[in-house]
């Protein structure tokens, strides 16, 4: 969703850099790109081991970066190129679609109401419910089994390194949109298909990854 669905990553990038320095992490733009695609407690925990703060608790300071990633969505989100139409391909073809998230469910949520696309969604999972958050596949195989699909006949659209390794480890297609920070990245390498936008996507695309 992050990334690929909405431009979030700036928002999510604005909301660490502020809440972090508060804490007194010294977090710049190009360290985010270490966490991207993580869940939020994750991101939290991986700073606090390398500069552990006092005053707030991890969860509080997850909280805070949640809270903020929320408001920039409400006043700035957008959807990317293409999400609307590829939705609307895949509900044409009598395919469910399912969001498979790091992100937990109050964004997801704010998300889907930003960008109004709840309803043609059939299914959303968060790895916030999940015992590890990716690259662990986790979430992905959640998703399959609530849509009654095996893994292996799934196709994933992913912008992150994190997200390409989770979707394959749970032997699924992928299709990689990558972000523009993490573009030259090697890992998105394992991806089925490398696209600059899903408005590339078409319905003979679709039938030549099957």
């Amino acid at each position: 969703m992050d990334g690929l669905l909405i431009d979030s990553e700036p928002f999510w990038e604005e909301a660490e850099l502020k809440v972090f320095s508060a804490v007194g992490v010294p977090l710049t733009p190009e360290m985010t790109k270490e966490t991207m695609g993580l869940r939020v407690d994750e991101v939290v925990h991986h700073w606090y081991r390398q500069y552990p703060w006092e005053g707030k608790s991890q969860k509080e300071v997850a909280a805070d970066v949640i809270k903020n990633v929320i408001e920039l969505v409400g006043e700035k989100g957008k959807a990317h190129e293409g999400v609307h139409e590829i939705i609307k391909l895949f509900k044409q073809e009598g395919l469910p679609i399912a969001i498979a998230s790091s992100s937990y469910m109050a964004i997801i949520t704010a998300v889907l109401e930003k960008l109004q696309i709840a309803d043609d969604i059939n299914i959303v999972t968060s790895a916030e419910h999940e015992p590890y958050g990716k690259p662990h596949p986790g979430v992905y195989l959640t998703a399959a089994k609530a849509l009654q699909v095996i893994p292996e006949h799934c196709l994933v659209f992913e912008d992150s390194p994190s997200g390409v390794l989770a979707a394959k480890a749970a032997r699924m297609k992928c299709v990689v949109v990558p972000d523009a920070k993490v573009k030259d990245d090697k890992r998105l390498d394992i991806a089925d298909l490398r696209l600059e936008s899903l408005k590339e996507f078409t319905l003979e695309t679709f039938n030549s990854l099957n």
